[in-house]
């Protein structure tokens, strides 16, 4: 495959696991847990560092989802306590990425590690960290550890379905019915940390959030059916991502940049020209007012 060619296969990659993954969280209303979570592994990540020495491994993976759990955990302890969600989040999210802001300047040194990095990642250099596989030969590695993360989140997804159907949508009626309804909340938890980081390294922490929230806001507008939501998240996650390449190429800027951007484009398309819940849509339903 060519070097565009890759970029964009993660790029979609990173569109189509986190539109999924946007999916649960937009009906969950936890949309500011996925901010949350993509900017506290930063933590996990220097504390893996910090302990190894090693900037790529799988102990990267394992010190993110800690992090991304760890948010979870204090996040439900201080809202438990009585403290809204919102602040629970705010206080929780700002203050473990600062943690790790200050471990980068004061402990990290020289590594190429650095706050820049984790906020907007860099996409092009994706294609130049390969792995070889047998039959297939050179194959980008975050590329690699999308595509298996995707493969994990779909198997997940679909094995507990209903499951997941029933705590998003009503978590009391889930509890009545003997369903481990916090079990689910920190297996999905678990999810949103292994796909955070996964696409942590190739597009940073800014176009996450974008992936994450944005695409999965824009199907809400179209539908009011699960499995349609789902398709069209992981679809309009896909979109933006090519688009916002090609949008970088034109303008010569910030390819994750512009491919958040793309995902505000789509979901202005999808405000006003959702069917159901479009402004244009209900401007041209408006009753006409007949005046004597």
């Amino acid at each position: 495959m060519s070097y565009t060619a890759w970029i964009l296969l993660t790029a979609s990659l990173v569109g189509l696991t986190c539109g999924i993954i946007g999916t649960f969280l937009i009906l969950r209303r936890m949309a500011m847990m996925a901010d949350a979570i993509s900017h506290s592994v930063l933590l996990g990540i220097v504390v893996a560092f910090l302990i190894t020495k090693q900037l790529s491994g799988g102990h990267m993976l394992i010190g993110s989802i800690i992090a991304g759990l760890l948010t979870a955990m204090l996040v439900q302890f201080l809202h438990s306590r009585g403290v809204a969600q919102d602040a629970s989040i705010g206080v929780v999210f700002t203050t473990l990425f600062a943690v790790g802001v200050v471990l980068i300047a004061t402990k990290v040194g020289n590594a190429h590690l650095d706050v820049k990095h984790a906020l907007m990642g860099e996409i092009t250099f994706v294609p130049w960290n390969t792995v070889e596989l047998p039959w297939i030969g050179a194959v980008p590695q975050a590329t690699l550890m999308l595509f298996i993360v995707l493969i994990i989140v779909l198997a997940v997804i679909l094995a507990l379905y209903k499951e997941w159907k029933i705590t998003s949508f009503d978590p009391a009626l889930a509890a009545s019915l003997g369903l481990p309804v916090v079990l689910m909340h920190y297996l999905f938890m678990t999810l949103v940390s292994v796909t955070t980081v996964a696409s942590f390294d190739a597009v940073g922490a800014i176009m996450v959030v974008a992936m994450l929230i944005t695409p999965a806001a824009s199907a809400y507008l179209w539908t009011d059916r699960l499995s349609v939501m789902l398709m069209l998240s992981a679809g309009f996650g896909v979109l933006s991502a090519v688009a916002g390449y090609y949008i970088a190429v034109w303008l010569d800027t910030s390819i994750s940049g512009s491919m958040a951007f793309a995902t505000g484009l789509v979901f202005i398309a999808s405000f006003l020209g959702s069917p159901s819940s479009g402004v244009l849509s209900r401007f041209f339903r408006a009753p006409a007012v007949i005046e004597e």
